[in-house]
């Protein structure tokens, strides 16, 4: 068990994932024998991480030490601050506390993976205070895209630090919702915060983000020149939008479907908790959305960021079952692509467009806004909260640096600062502040699948990316050790490599290199067994292909041994550098799924 290398005396705070990326969020505040855990999210995969569907944090450190884990607080509900719950929660069963639409979210997530009847929740709102041995758990109300968003204060015997959550400083939220509670964040700023954490997404922006009323006003504005049917894709955990685009409709008089499960499950969620209000006259059955004319009708659903399992994606392929896009369609979509989607996102804009709609998206309508705030917001967060040591999370590097500089402007000293990476350890006293060590286990885990245990590792990346990239050939043959003949093949199999039909001189030259690779082995080497015969095959089938084609691919020799002593079984074995994938996975993985899987879910995203 790692012990971490400070002083009896130091508050410790370390990040298990959220520094230098946006996602994966998980701070920890560790003192003596007590830890508090902030947020437990995932990070969704880029492109080149073909198959996974999450990357969640190395919890191997948290595991050892969940006898000291008094409990995980989460500020908001989106998945990269609490889509890690399920898969941390399979080795740590840990007591959770959220705010009222959070912990609805949460408890679908783990109904859906049955870990809801073992698991110990605790409702909280902004005035709530959780006691423990040493430690204490305030909070105070921000805003973001999302309802019930939290700041966490966690108070320790050296002084408080404090964790913003993702914030803006929304003054004038749609529908009278409760606006941030600055008499709260004063009040902390005033007794003293030891350590402020901040949001740093936006830092590169030199504004204050624009407030959700202001989208409204435009989204009543392009719904009022709208004539024929719309349809409404955005965020389906950005309820205040959701209300936006009901108000609009309702006060045109249209009706309302709703398509996508994660749709379904905010608007109820968001009906039962007050931030939606939809008569129920209002909502109609997809089924009887062609029974009413088009000018009276709003169609809500998922796929903003072009998920191609989404119900918008299969709109405009044709392939939804109850909704083709018709003439005079317009699809409003009021969300802007997260990193990675901006191909998929436009591609299905295209698409949409060559069908007969008309699209309206993002900033150029201004119909989004971000949830999370500019250099103004985290200015003014920093002047609140007044710390004595800062440091700057949720932000790539270069966003984390322009923060720091911000915080300096407002009155931090530049060596109060602190720019970590996961796994950094900062140790506290009420004067102090010293990086004291580094967890050296806190790196990437890669999910592809739904469990904790479906994890893959760099090898199986980087095999997954070879195939990709130059494709498989298979050498089939079946040979007699005892009268050392080839009984049958060789056959040459090539998968995404070349087209067979068409690369027969090349198909035919393979062949004819490993049956002289095979013959060559007897004549070579007395006691010939599978191993060499494979390794022969590989070396000079490789050496071949590279020359005629340039490429590498992955080649995997299939011999089936007669007469022989070892067991008889047919060898798939891949010879390259990288070691070789688990059997459920090599058998079981579909890597193609995987990654429709992985967009699918990636829109749930921090917005």
């Amino acid at each position: 068990m790692q012990k971490l290398n400070i002083k009896n005396n130091e508050v410790a705070f370390y990040a298990v994932g959220g520094l230098g990326e946006i996602g994966k969020n998980m701070y920890c505040v560790q003192f003596q024998d007590e830890i508090v855990i902030i947020d437990c999210g995932v990070l969704f995969p880029e492109d080149e991480l073909l198959g996974v569907d999450y990357v969640i944090q190395n919890y191997d450190y948290l595991v050892e030490n969940k006898d000291k884990i008094k409990g995980i607080f989460i500020t908001h509900g989106h998945e990269d601050h609490i889509g890690g719950l399920p898969f941390f929660l399979q080795k740590v069963n840990a007591p959770i506390y959220a705010g009222p639409f959070a912990m609805s979210l949460i408890r679908g997530k783990l109904e859906e993976k049955h870990l809801l009847r073992d698991a110990e929740l605790h409702e909280i709102d902004e005035f709530d205070t959780v006691h423990f041995k040493k430690l204490w758990v305030s909070f105070f109300r921000t805003t973001h895209s999302i309802p019930d968003t939290l700041g966490v204060a966690v108070h320790t015997p050296q002084g408080t630090i404090v964790q913003t959550g993702d914030f803006k400083f929304d003054l004038t939220p749609v529908g009278n919702l409760p606006a941030p509670n600055f008499q709260q964040m004063a009040k902390l700023g005033e007794e003293g915060v030891l350590l402020l954490t901040s949001d740093s997404t936006n830092a590169e922006r030199p504004e204050f983000t624009k407030s959700e009323r202001w989208v409204d006003i435009h989204i009543r504005r392009v719904f009022e020149r709208i004539k024929g049917r719309i349809i409404f894709a955005s965020f389906a955990s950005n309820v205040y939008r959701l209300r936006e685009a009901v108000d609009a409709a309702l006060k045109q008089g249209r009706k309302i479907a709703v398509f996508g499960r994660s749709m379904e499950n905010a608007i109820e969620a968001g009906q039962r908790l007050g931030y939606l209000n939809i008569p129920e006259k209002s909502l109609i059955d997809p089924n009887d959305i062609n029974s009413f004319p088009p000018e009276e009708v709003m169609i809500m659903c998922t796929g903003s960021q072009g998920e191609p399992m989404a119900a918008l994606s299969r709109i405009a392929n044709g392939n939804h079952r109850q909704i083709s896009i018709q003439p005079g369609d317009t699809v409003v979509f009021s969300s802007n692509p997260i990193p990675g989607n901006t191909i998929s996102v436009n591609a299905l804009i295209n698409k949409l467009e060559e069908d007969g709609a008309e699209v309206i998206h993002g900033y150029v309508n201004n119909i989004h806004t971000s949830g999370h705030g500019g250099q103004i917001d985290e200015e003014l967060m920093l002047r609140l909260m007044k710390p004595k040591f800062f440091a700057p999370v949720h932000g790539e590097f270069r966003m984390q640096k322009i923060h720091t500089k911000l915080a300096q402007l407002t009155g931090v000293p530049k060596d109060h600062c602190f720019i970590l990476q996961n796994g950094d350890v900062l140790a506290l006293t009420k004067d102090t502040c010293r990086i004291a060590d580094h967890i050296d286990s806190m790196g990437d885990v890669y999910i592809d699948g739904r469990d904790v245990n479906d994890s893959v590792g760099n090898p199986e990346i980087r095999e997954r990316r070879m195939l990709s990239e130059e494709g498989v050939v298979t050498a089939i043959a079946v040979i007699d050790m005892k009268d050392k003949q080839i009984v049958a093949g060789p056959d040459i199999v090539s998968r995404g490599f070349v087209y067979m039909h068409e690369s027969q001189e090349l198909i035919k030259a393979a062949n004819h290199e490993v049956f002289w690779a095979i013959l060559n082995t007897f004549k070579n080497h007395a006691h010939a067994d599978r191993r060499v015969i494979n390794r022969t095959i590989v070396s000079r089938l490789q050496k071949l292909l590279y020359q005629r084609t340039g490429r590498r691919p992955v080649i995997i020799p299939m011999v089936t041994i007669l007469n022989n002593d070892e067991p008889r079984k047919e060898v798939g074995e891949k010879h390259n550098s990288h070691r070789r994938r688990r059997n459920h996975h090599e058998n079981t993985k579909n890597p193609s799924a995987s990654r429709q899987n992985k967009k699918t879910t990636k829109a749930a995203v921090t917005e």
